[in-house]
């Protein structure tokens, strides 16, 4: 019993306290928050009362610190060990949901249980990561080794393909936020650079696929942006990876577009035909000579280039069809309305309309607590769960946000700061996790209701209202001081 007391007095003493502060300081400015939003004039201030959100958000606050608590009891060792278990039971859980769960908006990922709802897949999110983070530690582990790359795309990708079983796109699209780990880890920067390309070649090809190219009907400018993109890039590859053999890089590129150039000028001024045509063909040779220099010299560099090229060109020509087939009429209303390629005020659109509004009536101090209009009148939806930024917006003005987002930013930072100081690769995998995770809801949360990202509903960390929400981020954060208290307990 003595022992046992001394480890948990160890414990609570190596617990970082900074980063305990941190989360205790975004849950109460939360719970504030949630007040604010959900405060209905004529029911007067009844904010302890369970029956409204606040009163609730108390409930789901309370239980989040008996859960952080129970966390830093349990011996570290035990997520080490069920890592992968805790993984497959979560990901049968996530199978089984859609088929289990009510239709709520079109989505089927909320599992009633008596007067409550959950939603298993911000349960995921920590078993993702202890799976992820375990599987890299592995002694033979090898970013640059196929088999395993390809393992921990599987680990990242199975959650995202079972959640979209379940409508849920937002949820899903966070999970790509363990490709963040992935870097840390030594994935090459050529994949990040992949990645970044899909982004540009989407939205530069469906922003601007049906605008004609200088007037010419037959040439779309979308499509001769995308393509002369996919050239250019192939040839930096082709200078940066493949640098003992490289032909000089600037003839080449000026000759290419001296000739798009010619033929640009015999379409406007000649006879008009769709210069894309000849952007295709001059990918084509260039693939062409990649492949040829692969065979002859027998390097791999060069054919990964070419196929790098052959997809980012079948991956623009295809994104019209992927658009249409695999996502629902909203979602692409939702991308067309961020692109500007559709005006939709009474729509999709009024969400993002009605929170500017609300942020920039706050001013610099804002209107003060209670005071603010379009929350209190109910212009903004959901402002008390994906859109509840608003409410910081319009009460507490720039000085509340940028105070928030300062709150969020040390306490990502310290999370790496604790990751990079782990002495084992699982320790620091993990902490990545946690910080890429709340990093890439802060950006998407904050970017929907600034009009800068779709709006797809997805909660913002510790300040949305609900219980799967916070519980998710409570024990996937207490989870990781829980590792680094021990690990700093045995540096001592």
């Amino acid at each position: 019993m003595v022992a046992a007391r001394d480890r948990h007095r160890g414990i609570v003493g190596s617990i970082d306290w900074f980063v305990v502060l941190l989360y205790l300081l975004l849950l109460a400015a939360g719970w504030v928050s949630v007040c604010g939003a959900s405060y209905d004039p004529d029911l007067g201030f009844n904010f302890l009362d369970l029956s409204t959100r606040s009163g609730m958000q108390l409930v789901w606050i309370g239980s989040s610190l008996l859960i952080a608590f129970v966390i830093l009891c349990v011996n570290e060792d035990l997520y080490d060990a069920f890592a992968y278990i805790f993984y497959l039971a979560f990901m049968l859980l996530l199978l089984v949901t859609p088929f289990v769960a009510h239709d709520i908006k079109g989505s089927y990922s909320w599992i009633n249980i008596g007067r409550f709802s959950i939603q298993p897949a911000e349960f995921a999110k920590f078993p993702t990561a202890l799976c992820l983070a375990k599987y890299i530690s592995r002694y033979d582990f090898s970013m640059q080794r196929w088999r395993d790359f390809l393992l921990t795309c599987l680990i990242i990708f199975l959650p995202i393909g079972l959640i979209l079983l379940q409508k849920e796109t937002g949820c899903a699209l966070v999970y790509l936020a363990f490709f963040i780990v992935l870097y840390r880890e030594g994935l090459p920067g050529s994949i990040l650079l992949a990645g970044i390309c899909a982004i540009v070649y989407f939205v530069v090809g469906i922003r601007y696929g049906d605008v004609p190219l200088l007037g010419l009907q037959q040439c779309s400018s979308g499509r001769f942006a995308v393509l002369l993109l996919v050239l250019l890039v192939t040839l930096f590859m082709i200078k940066v990876y493949a640098r003992r053999h490289a032909f000089p890089l600037w003839r080449v590129l000026g000759g290419g577009l001296l000739v798009v150039a010619a033929a640009l000028a015999v379409s406007l001024w000649v006879v008009e035909y769709d210069v894309n045509l000849l952007l295709l063909a001059l990918c084509a040779l260039l693939v062409l000579y990649l492949l040829v220099r692969a065979i002859g010299e027998r390097s791999m560099r060069y054919l990964y280039i070419a196929l790098f090229t052959l997809a980012s060109v079948g991956f623009h020509l295809s994104c019209d069809k992927v658009m249409d087939s695999m996502l629902e009429q909203h979602q692409r209303t939702r991308i067309y309305v961020l692109l500007g390629m559709e005006d939709d005020p009474r729509g999709v659109g009024y969400n993002v309309i009605q929170a500017k509004i609300a942020i920039g009536s706050g001013g610099l101090r804002g209107k003060g607590f209670l005071n603010g209009t379009q929350t209190k009148l109910k212009y903004v939806p959901e402002q008390d769960t994906d859109f509840i930024f608003c409410t910081v917006g319009e009460e507490e003005g720039f000085t509340g946000c940028a105070i928030v987002l300062a709150a969020f930013l040390m306490l990502i930072l310290r999370l790496i700061v604790l990751a990079e100081r782990q002495p084992d690769t699982m320790g620091r995998a993990y902490g990545y996790s946690v910080a890429s995770v709340i990093f890439i809801h802060l950006l998407i949360n904050v970017g929907m209701v600034l009009g800068l990202a779709p709006v797809i509903g997805i909660p913002l960390p510790f300040f949305s209202y609900g219980g799967s929400s916070l519980w998710g981020f409570t024990i996937l954060l207490f989870i990781f001081l829980r590792m680094d208290a021990a690990h700093k307990r045995l540096r001592q």
